[in-house]
């Protein structure tokens, strides 16, 4: 679950307006570039509720949220906060009112939060110092001890303030997208609740009207087998650049076009009520030792993603 903590010292500038709402535009792509990894793990955390921020001195969220080109933006950024203060992320019965963090001798709540939870911090990168996928803090912690003193050591945290930087931090990303995404499907038992979550654990990926009907059909073997495809179909396309490689992505298992004397089998209803040949198919072993499986799809290419017409048993076999 990648917890992504503001960092409001970013937001104390008096820069001009056009320039904080650059910056803030930048550092939100960078947020829902998190979310487009993973979007059901992803939260925001800050100090207050993300329609009370300030940007600057003197320049509150709602002038950034009326410039050109950001409600689209705005909404998708106002569903991930879901926790604030900071101390909300902390373990329960946990403050640790005993540490503090600086940066260029500055206090760092946020960055600070971030680095106690293994989480990323996100700034507006307004001032050079925030442009960075990582920062150096100073950490300095209370001891319990006679003397009262207290120990100093320097750290560094995860970061964030544009999309550029989230590369850098892909593979954290993706490592618990994974983890979260198995635990989901493994608590799965019906194909019907497979389909019902395949919005929040598949994003990326498509899927016909009728495709619904053959996920409601698969028997419980069945759905954890084509759950794990699915999420291997998901990584595949999101890495996936058709000017670099135009035929394919580069797929995570076994998968290939239907041979030609099958593909007569592979025509099914397009969301738009054509028919059209889903001849890529990735294949899956069923649990306790069945029939292997297939799933057809078609390549779309524009869209740099698939979309599913079939999942169940090998076409032509009953």
């Amino acid at each position: 679950m990648p917890q992504l903590f503001l960092n409001e010292k970013s937001c104390e500038t008096t820069a001009d307006p056009e320039r904080v709402n650059h910056a803030m535009t930048d550092m939100v792509r960078a947020v829902l570039a998190v979310a487009k990894e993973d979007r059901p793990g992803t939260l925001l955390v800050s100090r207050e509720p993300v329609n009370a921020w300030q940007l600057a001195q003197g320049h509150a969220i709602q002038k950034w949220i009326g410039s050109p080109g950001t409600r689209d933006l705005w909404q998708r950024l106002a569903i991930l906060q879901s926790k604030w203060p900071h101390q909300e992320a902390f373990p329960e019965g946990e403050s640790h009112s005993d540490i503090e963090y600086r940066h260029d001798g500055d206090a760092v709540e946020g960055l600070g939060a971030a680095h106690l939870t293994g989480g990323l911090g996100v700034s507006l990168p307004v001032e050079p110092r925030w442009d960075a996928d990582r920062l150096t803090l100073v950490r300095e912690e209370l001891l319990d001890d006679e003397d009262g003193g207290s120990a100093l050591i320097e750290v560094d945290v995860m970061h964030a303030a544009r999309r550029e930087h989230i590369t850098t931090h892909l593979s954290w990303i993706r490592r618990g997208a994974d983890t979260a995404r198995h635990k989901a499907v493994e608590g799965l038992r019906s194909g019907a609740e497979l389909w019902g979550r395949c919005p929040e654990l598949f994003p990326l990926l498509q899927f016909t009207p009728l495709a619904e009907q053959h996920f409601a059909e698969l028997p419980e073997a069945w759905v954890r087998p084509v759950g794990e495809r699915l999420g291997e179909l998901q990584d595949a396309v999101s890495d996936w650049d058709p000017a670099l490689r135009p035929i394919c992505p580069q797929w995570r298992s076994y998968v290939r076009p239907e041979f030609e004397a099958r593909r007569r089998l592979c025509w099914f209803e397009d969301t738009d009520g054509e028919t059209r040949l889903f001849d890529w198919h990735s294949e899956f072993l069923p649990e306790r030792g069945r029939m292997p499986g297939r799933m057809h799809f078609r390549l779309l290419h524009e869209e740099r993603t698939l979309r599913i017409a079939y999942v169940g048993r090998k076409l032509g076999n009953k």
